[in-house]
């Protein structure tokens, strides 16, 4: 209801019988609905009377009359048939107003009651779920083309998997089969053995689909290599019994890029499945979402990796904006000060932020007491620094190279290894071929346990 043409004549009607219901306790009779339509129309007192068979006189100085010092008793203004329309209209948008701030009102006094600790995916019908711009309705329409493949990259605690959960919801909306995956669940011995590895691939899609495991009857080790029988299951068992589509959801992809033995055929016949889609009716049932911190490590023929087909989604840092609207959904009353201060010690890192709201909006600290402690090991974020620092400690180059980052006032270059492993951990932010600390609360910290 921004413009003219947005507010109606049913609006204006709407708003009137609503106004003088509330006022008086009665809704506007016949004749005056009469008089304000046809004012509302532009039509004089003679127009009006012509068509509905009154005076002119009287339409004017009975019921015209009567009709403005009404409206006006009950919008606190002077109103007049020259400036009713305006009137009407404000008093829409300010009710429209009411109610939308009516709405985020009730979302907070549930959200704030229903606050929930900050760890793994956001569940589906968490108020906390903070949309990435268009990046959800980008997902939710490629998930239902035949044979697509979203790939999702972000550092780790991002928002990857909160992001897959909810692709595959809509794909049970669409009363399609969905099936999610975390490899990082597969032992270790599975994930060095490809047959071993694509076995369990299978079985786990199968156990999941509610269908008889059949891997002996179609895997035939004599003649067929361990992707061939993969796709043989696929296509002649799995695709075929199920009378819908199918979403496969891949998370945490990169727990296999270590395994130079697995993760070359594994990534191939991912993308020769999506290549397969484009000419095979068979294949287009399936769909592939795949989740990860970067991309592999290791050379891949552009025509067998998935990482350059598909649809690439990135996930960033929330912005300023989402921060305000989290803070008060949280019941937090802030002001732009108080949010500049915590992003400029976290950024805008999904999971720094949560946690920070969580604990405040739960009386446990102050935004001041945290901020001062962050990067101490008796703040809030504690563990999770020190999670980062035993990962480090297995890598002494790795150490010694963020420690280059976080002493140096200017962005510093490292070798690609170092990069990508830093930032996979998410550490670190890459400006081209340089690094940077990914927020003050890791420079800080690191600066300390590593100095």
């Amino acid at each position: 209801m921004n413009s003219e043409l947005e507010f109606s004549w049913s609006q204006a009607k709407a708003t009137a019988d609503r106004i003088f219901a509330q006022n008086t306790g009665k809704y506007l009779s016949d004749i005056e609905m009469k008089v304000l339509q046809g004012s509302w129309e532009g039509k004089s007192y003679d127009e009006i009377a012509k068509i509905y068979g009154y005076s002119a006189e009287y339409l004017n100085k009975d019921v015209g009359n009567k009709l403005w010092h009404k409206l006006s008793q009950a919008l606190g203004e002077k109103i007049t048939k020259k400036n009713f329309k305006e009137a009407l209209r404000r008093a829409a948008l300010q009710t429209s107003s009411q109610s939308i701030n009516t709405n985020r009102l009730s979302k907070t006094i549930d959200a704030v009651a229903n606050l929930q600790f900050p760890e793994g995916s956001v569940a589906l019908d968490s108020p906390f779920y903070v949309e990435r711009g268009s990046i959800e309705s980008l997902c939710c329409e490629t998930v239902i083309k035949p044979g697509s493949l979203i790939r999702i990259k972000a550092p780790e605690m991002m928002g990857k998997t909160s992001l897959m959960t909810r692709i595959l919801a809509r794909a049970r909306a669409e009363n399609y089969q969905a099936v999610y995956l975390d490899l990082s669940a597969a032992d270790k011995g599975i994930l060095t053995n490809l047959d071993k590895f694509l076995r369990w691939l299978c079985l786990m899609v199968c156990r999941q689909l509610k269908l008889e495991n059949k891997l002996n009857e179609y895997w035939d080790t004599d003649i067929l290599g361990s992707n061939d029988n993969c796709t043989v299951y696929f296509e002649e068992y799995l695709l075929v019994e199920i009378d819908a589509p199918l979403v496969l959801g891949l998370d945490e992809v990169d727990r296999v890029f270590p395994y130079t033995e697995v993760v070359e055929d594994f990534l191939g016949m991912l993308r020769s499945w999506h290549e397969k889609a484009k000419i095979s009716d068979i294949w287009k049932k399936l769909r592939l979402v795949m989740a990860h911190s970067t991309e592999v490590y290791i050379p891949l023929d552009m025509n067998q990796s998935p990482f350059n087909a598909g649809v690439p989604v990135e996930l960033l840092e929330f912005e300023s904006q989402q921060i305000y609207d989290l803070a008060r959904l949280h019941g937090l009353d802030w002001d732009e000060g108080q949010l500049r201060e915590l992003i400029s010690a976290i950024g805008g890192h999904p999971y720094l932020v949560r946690l920070a709201m969580y604990e405040i909006s739960c009386g446990n600290i102050t935004l001041t007491q945290l901020l001062a402690n962050a990067a101490s090991e008796s703040g809030i974020y504690s563990n999770h620094l020190r999670k980062h620092l035993e990962m480090l400690q297995h890598n002494p180059e790795l150490v010694l190279a963020l420690k280059k980052v976080v002493n140096s006032a200017e962005p510093v270059e490292l070798d690609s290894m170092q990069i990508y492993k830093l930032h996979s951990m998410g550490i670190v932010r890459r400006q081209n071929n340089y690094v940077i600390p990914r927020c003050n609360l890791y420079r800080e910290y690191f600066c300390r346990v590593l100095g």
